[in-house]
């Protein structure tokens, strides 16, 4: 009992470097429906944003500036692969709240999805450590994956 009370104590302090990334195929409407999960000091530290900046930047949905820091972000942070084409992100909604950023973005694809490719370099250029949990779902189809600073990119083969 007192191991896992300072076990618990330990980890309430030591910093967790993770993200969520969710990627899932609407056939019907033939996108994706993209969901980024970051805490939000770990986006500034790796998003470059000068502390000049970091006091005039207002995270809320309608800020244009945040949109464009955002997408620039994820542009450069993810890279998604639909039969060997690269497939854009748009930013359709975005929300700060409790130290977290979630981020919900929209995939033009194709009608069929043969293989996804997805390379996810968040943070890795900051932490060791860094755990990028990955889910892919498309129809019947659902892998998760843990991207770490090694390994930041895997090819799904869905068909």
């Amino acid at each position: 009992m007192v191991r896992i009370f300072f076990f618990s104590i330990w980890l309430a302090f030591h910093p967790v470097h993770v993200s969520i990334l969710s990627i899932d195929y609407s056939p019907g409407k033939e996108l994706f429906n993209v969901f980024i999960r970051v805490y939000f000091d770990d986006f500034l530290l790796d998003s470059g944003i000068k502390d000049e900046e970091r006091k005039t930047l207002n995270f809320s949905g309608s800020n244009s500036f945040a949109k464009e820091v955002i997408m620039k972000y994820v542009n450069n942070r993810i890279s998604i692969i639909v039969n060997n084409k690269h497939i854009s992100a748009e930013l359709s909604a975005f929300e700060l709240s409790d130290n977290e950023l979630r981020m919900n973005l929209l995939l033009n694809s194709v009608k069929k999805v043969n293989t996804i490719t997805v390379k996810n370099l968040i943070m890795t250029s900051l932490y060791n450590d860094q755990a990028n949990m990955t889910i892919v779902k498309v129809n019947d189809f659902e892998q998760g994956v843990k991207f770490t600073a090694d390994e930041t990119e895997k090819t799904f083969k869905i068909n």
